[in-house]
C-alpha cells in the first residue's frame, strides 16, 4: 500500500511531501483563521507548524497538494496508521488555503485519497476535534459516518476531545 501516491484530479495534484515544501506549506499555513477552531489552533505558529511539517516528513504517508491549474502549494493532508484489524487506515491532519474552502475541493482531494486506498483497505477513518463544527459539517457532506463509542486511534493513542468518522469502501467502486 502505497502512503505517498501522486494523484491527479481535475483541480488538484496530491503528491508526496518533501523539506522543499516548507515555505510554500508554512505561507498557507500560517493564516490563524485556517486554525481558529481546530484542536491545534496555534498551528499557524511557526515553531508549532514545524512539528507538524517533520511529523508529516517522518512519518511516511505526509502529502502536499498543488492548485492543478496554477501548479500553487495549497495545503496538506496525510495517511496514517494502517489498521489491518480494522481493515482501514486513517486520513487526516488536512489543511487548505481559505481560498480553496467551500467544498469543490475538499470533496476532489478526499475524493482522490479515498479512491486510492480504498484499493487496499475497506474504511478510513477521519479524527476530527469534538468542537470543530467546520470540519464534522465537511466530514458529513462526503459521506462520513460518526463513529459512536470509539475511543482510539488506529495507533492506540487516545484522543478524548475528538471523534471518530468512518467513510467505508463503496460497494459500486471497484476494489
Amino acid at each position: 500500500m502505497d502512503l505517498q501516491p501522486t494523484l491527479e484530479g481535475e483541480l488538484v495534484t496530491i503528491r508526496p511531501t518533501a523539506p522543499e515544501d516548507w515555505d510554500a506549506l508554512f505561507a498557507v499555513a500560517s493564516d490563524p483563521l485556517i486554525w481558529e477552531i481546530h484542536p491545534a489552533h496555534d498551528r499557524w505558529q511557526e515553531p508549532v507548524f514545524g512539528r507538524y511539517f517533520e511529523d508529516a516528513l517522518e512519518s511516511g504517508g505526509g502529502l502536499t497538494i498543488l492548485d492543478k491549474a496554477s501548479e500553487k502549494i495549497i495545503g496538506a493532508s496525510r495517511y496514517a496508521f494502517p489498521d489491518a484489524a480494522r481493515d482501514e487506515i486513517e486520513i487526516g491532519w488536512t489543511f487548505i488555503a481559505r481560498d480553496y474552502w467551500g467544498g469543490t475541493y475538499n470533496r476532489e482531494i478526499k475524493r482522490l485519497m479515498l479512491d486510492h486506498i480504498h484499493r487496499f483497505v475497506g474504511g478510513a477513518v477521519f479524527v476530527v476535534g469534538k468542537d470543530n463544527i467546520r470540519s464534522r459539517k465537511a466530514m458529513e457532506k462526503i459521506g462520513g459516518v460518526l463513529q459512536e463509542g470509539r475511543i482510539e486511534r488506529g495507533d492506540g493513542t487516545l484522543l478524548p476531545d475528538h471523534v471518530y468518522y468512518v467513510i467505508p469502501r463503496r460497494k459500486d467502486s471497484g476494489a
